[in-house]
């Protein structure tokens, strides 16, 4: 495998500068390094004094929508054209600036990425909303990715913010334990942005995104998990006020349904059935999951109190494949170590803009 790495790699180079400069072909990133800060140069004037936030988390799905993209659904387009996506954004974009929510966590945002025509999304967006600042970490960064036609990729999650982001760090999680060599060395390397918000009346203000493994078979989210709780325990540790958020690709502890293998089968596959190999569909099968969330839910308070999800399932879902099928799963959360104002939760079901729905509540500055 190593030997196929290598010859790709100069492979690239020797065949570049007409292509590429001779950067990595792949990012593979520092256990801890900084984030990329965005500030834009309008924007209104961030309020001076503040007793309550708003915050929302949503998975806007590269800026394409509700398209049959070939990687997470049944369909078959890669690349999109630049009216495709400047399109879907001004549907995300309609949404923020409805809801202005004061600060907003996003997963799965492309800056410079061949199948959404290079268009850098986070300065897009604070283009085209009210906010000032934002900062970014990828967590899939290639020069280029040979299959499918994907060539660069530059994708990963943000934080947007009123008011200034004075630090930023990108925190590497553990990669998938269940690929060849080869495709790990492309694949995804997930994160956690940590970012620090100048908040009026807050000296140690977090807000913490991160976007978990989506299709690992084996405890790849489990150790996530564990690595998020410890360094969240070591900012809490300093008197750290935080707010988490992000797709957790977790259902929630007691969940009704836990298995969407025939749901989300395409067109060809089998699964259950005598023979098939595998026996379930990746990122479908969250039976052996189901505790893996909960100390999430022991040391935060949940956006959504897990008695009131629990109580009626359907109304916080946040997901589905098929975009021909209604909101079927929840995976989008947010957490504090704040309570959040009781009932302020909302689950906008009514958006589709993307494969998943934004999750929003609203939250109490403690003083």
């Amino acid at each position: 495998m190593r030997t196929r790495i290598i010859f790709i790699v100069l492979l690239v180079c020797l065949t570049g500068p007409f292509m590429f400069s001779c950067e990595p072909l792949v990012t593979e990133f520092d256990q801890v390094e900084k984030a990329r800060i965005y500030v834009s140069s309008s924007g209104p004037t961030a309020p001076a004094q503040v007793d309550k936030l708003k915050v929302m988390t949503w998975n806007i799905r590269f800026g394409a929508g509700q398209t049959p993209w070939f990687g997470d659904s049944c369909g078959d387009r890669v690349i999109l054209t630049a009216r495709e996506v400047e399109s879907n954004l001004q549907a995300v974009a309609a949404v923020i600036n409805q809801f202005q929510p004061d600060i907003l966590l996003i997963n799965e945002i492309d800056v410079e990425s061949k199948r959404s025509a290079y268009i850098d999304q986070v300065q897009w967006l604070l283009e085209h909303t009210y906010f000032k600042y934002a900062a970014y970490a990828s967590i899939w960064k290639v020069q280029f990715i040979p299959s499918d036609g994907l060539g660069r990729m530059n994708m990963g999650n943000a934080v947007f913010s009123r008011w200034p982001i004075v630090d930023s760090r990108r925190i590497q999680l553990s990669l998938r334990g269940d690929q060849d060599n080869l495709t790990t060395y492309f694949y995804l390397r997930r994160n956690i942005l940590e970012t620090r918000i100048d908040l009026p009346g807050l000296d140690n203000f977090y807000v913490v995104n991160t976007h978990l493994e989506a299709f690992s078979m084996d405890d790849t989210k489990k150790k996530q998990v564990a690595e998020l709780t410890a360094e969240l325990k070591k900012r809490q540790d300093e008197g750290a006020v935080l707010i988490i958020g992000g797709d957790f690709n977790l259902l929630p502890p007691g969940a009704t349904k836990t298995d969407f293998c025939l749901e989300d089968k395409c067109p060809g596959e089998s699964f259950h059935e005598p023979g098939d190999n595998p026996q379930h569909k990746e990122g479908s099968y969250f039976t052996p999951e189901m505790t893996w969330l909960q100390p999430m839910y022991d040391f935060y308070y949940p956006a959504v109190p897990l008695l009131d999800y629990l109580a009626d399932e359907s109304p916080y879902f946040t997901h589905s494949p098929d975009p021909q099928r209604f909101w079927d799963r929840k995976i989008d959360y947010l957490f504090s170590n704040y309570p959040w104002i009781p009932g302020s939760d909302i689950t906008h079901q009514d958006v589709d803009a993307s494969d998943h729905v934004p999750v929003s509540a609203e939250w109490q500055v403690p003083k």
